[in-house]
C-alpha cells in the first residue's frame, strides 16, 4: 500500500508546525517533527564526544545513526539507534549541539534520507522550508504556507508577551524579514513554493480553518478519508 505525505513549506512564523500537527492529530497521520531528529542527531554526536566544528568527525559520525519518530498513546517519541530519547533531547546544551551542526551538509543528507524513509513507512505529515522541493517531492499534497509579515510578527509577539518575554513588535518584524531573506537566499536548499503546492495564506484564517484547508487540500489530492 502507498502511503499519503502531505509537504508544508513556508516562512518563519507562519504556523506550520502548530498547523501541522493538529492535521496530523485529526487524520491520525504520524507528524514528523524535523527539528526533534536534528537534536536526536546532535545527541548522538555528543555521547560521541566530537567537537561541534569537527565537520569530519560530524560526517563520519552520520553513517552509524538511525533516527525515528513513533507515536505511543498520541505522544511522539523520538528513537535513536533503538533508544528512546525523547526526554533527553530538550536540553541546552542538546540545542546548541544541533544550531551548530546542523548547517552540515551530511548531516542534512543523512536526515533526508531518514525522513524519506519514515515517508516511505506510514503515512506523514511534515513542515519546513524545503520539504515539497527536496525532502518529499513526491508527495501529493504540497502547500505553501504563508501571511503577511505584519500577521507573524503580531503572533510572535503574542507568544513572546504570554511567556512574560519583554519584546518590541516593530524588532520582531525585522527579524522576520531577514530571516525570510536568509531563508529564501541560502545556498543549499532554499526556501521557495513548490511549481505543484498549493498556496495558503492564513493571515485572515484560524488556525482550525488553516487545518480544514489542507484537509480539503489533501482529499483534493487523492487522500481518502
Amino acid at each position: 500500500m502507498k502511503h499519503f505525505n502531505i509537504a508544508i513549506d513556508g516562512p518563519a512564523g507562519a504556523g506550520k508546525s502548530t498547523i501541522a500537527k493538529l492535521v496530523a492529530k485529526k487524520l491520525g497521520f504520524v507528524y514528523v517533527d524535523t527539528g526533534a531528529m536534528y537534536r536526536t542527531m546532535a545527541l548522538h554526536f555528543l555521547r560521541k564526544g566530537i567537537d561541534p566544528a569537527d565537520e569530519a568527525s560530524i560526517a563520519e559520525a552520520c553513517r552509524d545513526v538511525d533516527v525515528t519518530i513513533r507515536y505511543e498513546d498520541g505522544a511522539q517519541q523520538v528513537i535513536l539507534n533503538r533508544e528512546n530519547v525523547s526526554d533527553l533531547i530538550r536540553t541546552e546544551e542538546v540545542g546548541s549541539m544541533a544550531s551548530a551542526t546542523s548547517v552540515y551538509m551530511p548531516v542534512r543528507e543523512k536526515l533526508v534520507e531518514l525522513q524519506q524513509e519514515l515517508a516511505r513507512k506510514t503515512n506523514v505529515i511534515m513542515d519546513g522550508r524545503d520539504i515539497g522541493t527536496c525532502v518529499l517531492p513526491d508527495a501529493p499534497a504540497k502547500i505553501y504556507l504563508t501571511a503577511s509579515v505584519d500577521v507573524r510578527a503580531k503572533r510572535r509577539y503574542g507568544e513572546l508577551v504570554e511567556k512574560g518575554v519583554e519584546c518590541d513588535l516593530e524588532s520582531i518584524a525585522e527579524d522576520i524579514k531577514e530571516r525570510d531573506h536568509r531563508d529564501m537566499n541560502r545556498e543549499h536548499s532554499p526556501l521557495k513554493q513548490a511549481e505543484d503546492a498549493v498556496l495558503l495564506d492564513s493571515s485572515l484564517m484560524t488556525i482550525s480553518q488553516v487545518a480544514d484547508a489542507i484537509i480539503a487540500i489533501a482529499r483534493e489530492h487523492g487522500l481518502e478519508v
